[in-house]
């Protein structure tokens, strides 16, 4: 029996931040003929209205400390503004959407970070993905939009890396569907030259990957990127790629495979 096919797209914080570059994505993503699900990010404006409340963000090798208070503009930020606008977008598209945390239908269960050298506070690692919820959906023709919240099953909500759920998703669904993961942002690829846009690493295998990184041409925020995406392959996923938000429709940009 023919396995459907199945894209998973994220997007990140500087596609999300301006207007015209959304709005090219989402033209495209709603174009596509597979089965669909698209996941966003939000760090840079939940940063920016963490400041207008008189709350200054506390970062640790890039990654968010996640109190209380910080939660509560998180959760306020993804599921609300940016989570919404997108539905109400994709569906002017004639794209059928429904926004969707980790809590959602069970979605996804993820644990508190355990405290090692920094305590991050409200900060999740995915645990388990439920699928059922998500399947009938699709079956249905609604796409799920996830943004990156997760929760422990306990009623508490937990702020994760919105890659770290793009790669959990692909891997749960992979058992069912034939599964690619894009990646979207303001770059063409994974750069050899930082200061050259034309160049871009067409292909990435883990050989190459560790090459690259002995080279310290692929290092700081995009090893983890990376890293998930070799993990969701191992896992049966069967494509990943890191390209630019125009250019979701046609192939493009850094293809990551084993």
């Amino acid at each position: 029996m023919k396995r459907e096919k199945l894209t998973i797209v994220k997007i990140g914080s500087h596609v999300l931040d301006d207007d015209n570059k959304l709005n090219q994505v989402l033209q495209q993503f709603s174009a596509l003929k597979d089965l669909r699900i698209l996941v966003h990010g939000g760090g840079k404006q939940a940063t920016d209205t963490l400041k207008r409340m008189g709350i200054e963000p506390r970062m640790v090798d890039g990654r968010r400390i996640t109190d209380a208070e910080t939660l509560k503009v998180v959760q306020m930020v993804y599921s609300g503004l940016i989570n919404t606008s997108i539905i109400a977008k994709l569906n002017a598209m004639n794209c059928p959407a429904i926004g969707m945390t980790g809590a959602d239908s069970n979605s996804i269960l993820a644990v508190k970070r355990p405290v090692k050298d920094v305590d991050f506070g409200f900060v999740g690692e995915v645990k388990e993905v439920n699928t059922l919820g998500i399947e009938t959906l699709l079956a249905a023709e609604i796409i799920p939009v996830f943004c990156a919240l997760t929760h422990d099953g306990w009623g508490q909500i937990l702020n994760t890396n919105a890659d770290t759920i793009t790669s959990a998703l692909g891997s749960a669904l992979a058992e069912k569907y034939d599964v690619d993961l894009v990646f979207c942002f303001e770059l063409s690829g994974v750069l050899k030259d930082p200061q050259d846009a034309n160049s871009v690493i067409t292909d990435i295998n883990k050989d190459t990957y560790l090459q690259l990184q002995k080279e310290k041409i692929i290092k700081a925020g995009m090893i983890p990127k990376i890293d998930n995406a070799f993990d969701a392959l191992d896992k049966g996923v069967c494509n990943v790629f890191i390209k630019k938000y125009n250019a979701l429709e046609r192939q493009a940009g850094t293809r990551i495979h084993l």
